[in-house]
């Protein structure tokens, strides 16, 4: 496929590296290039396209706000942010929710570990643990709690209140409260950018049990989990209830919209935080919208019928071996690729790339992964056509020696 960057594109900082294509025009989840070539999106958006590209509901919700009222800020209150504050402290367990707003996940990172800082400095205990290999966020504080050197290392140093532990081991986790430094817990239930790993439901219960033992916040970021794994959130599917949530990529649908849900006994108070686009009128009825969409047409369940179809799918269409693990839940998987016989480790790139050649656009959570984060809008046949896209591309381009 032929690829020409488009004129002033040099100008655009390159914080990412891009894959050959530009995409013009998308409805649910179809988009087009600029040549006029479409391709099935299971990207969606790095998980934040819910209903896809263009959903009627969506459209017709932000045309409505745009038409009606600019930002406010947060000097004054709107009707879309009161109605979305309700609805998500209705929707989410936390019981007694405050909803604070912002812009996109890493602000919802930020303030949620604002938000522990607060609480644990008022008894003495200003540590915060983390996981390794999770992911929070490129600004300061989220980067410092994010568990993956690489990403740290160019910025360092950097705020030293994280303790790092690896997932899913409960005596490490049990270990790092020995200080009684502890005041908090930051972890992804599903982590995303570290390979799609869904944490045990007994460690998640664990780190609830740690938390309520000393007195520490338990605050989970379901910035790519949240409303796409079975649930509004990911970790309701281990039974635990925590302090606080960050949602985020979902919850707008399209459009830039963070959240952080505490408990009143820990929110903030005036002049604690503070965002000037957050909860604005566009994206709180953007986001209205996309709730509305979810629970009327029962998209929760819905997006476990298309995990355990992509799962099985994907199972059918790879090459014997060229698939070491499957990770994921509800609209959410990971595809690690096993490495090649000599030992040479997998290229996940060079997969995302032939099913982009294909028509299918899919992405990484890391070197050997292969992600897919479909709307929760996909149907089967979408669905069977990735499965067909990865196998496909497996056996040109992944398949062990």
């Amino acid at each position: 496929m032929t690829f020409a960057p488009l004129p002033g594109e040099a100008a655009v900082m390159p914080t990412y590296a891009r894959y050959p294509v530009t995409l013009v025009r998308g409805e649910g989840t179809a988009v087009w290039d600029d040549e006029g070539r479409s391709y099935l999106d299971m990207t969606g958006g790095i998980g934040a396209l819910s209903l896809g590209h263009c959903h009627p509901d969506w459209v017709a919700a932000v045309a409505g706000a745009a038409g009606t009222v600019g930002l406010a800020s947060n000097l004054y209150a709107t009707r879309p942010q009161a109605e979305l504050a309700a609805r998500l402290a209705s929707l989410l367990p936390i019981h007694d929710a405050r909803v604070f707003f912002c812009n996109s996940g890493a602000e919802a990172n930020e303030a949620a570990i604002k938000l522990i800082r607060k609480h644990g400095l008022a008894h003495g205990k200003g540590a915060i643990v983390a996981l390794d290999g999770s992911f929070h966020g490129r600004t300061v504080a989220a980067l410092a709690a994010t568990g993956q050197p690489a990403k740290r290392a160019p910025f360092e140093p950097l705020v030293d209140w994280f303790r790092f532990v690896p997932p899913d081991d409960p005596d490490a986790l049990r270990a790092a409260f020995a200080a009684g430094d502890v005041g908090g817990v930051l972890l992804e239930p599903v982590m995303g950018e570290g390979g799609v790993r869904p944490l045990r439901d007994d460690y998640l219960r664990l780190a609830r049990e740690l938390c309520d033992e000393h007195g520490a916040l338990f605050v989970v970021d379901e910035v790519q989990s949240g409303l796409r794994c079975g649930d509004w959130l990911a970790i309701t599917h281990a039974g635990v209830v925590p302090d606080a949530a960050c949602l985020a990529k979902a919850l707008g649908g399209g459009l830039p919209i963070g959240a952080l849900v505490a408990g009143a006994d820990v929110s903030f108070t005036p002049g604690e935080h503070a965002t000037t686009y957050g909860g604005g009128p566009v994206p709180s009825s953007a986001a209205l919208a996309v709730l509305d969409v979810i629970e009327r047409d029962g998209l929760l369940a819905r997006s476990l019928e298309i995990g355990a179809r992509l799962t099985a799918a994907v199972v059918a269409a790879a090459p014997a071996g060229a698939i070491a693990e499957i990770r994921g839940r509800g609209c959410l998987w990971g595809f690690e690729l096993a490495p090649a016989a000599d030992g040479a480790p997998a290229d996940a790139n060079a997969v995302v790339l032939r099913m982009l050649e294909d028509g299918v656009l899919a992405s990484i959570a890391g070197p050997a992964v292969v992600r897919m984060s479909p709307p929760l809008t996909s149907s089967d046949a979408d669905v069977d056509r990735a499965a067909d896209a990865l196998g496909a591309a497996l056996a040109t381009a992944g398949v062990p020696a």
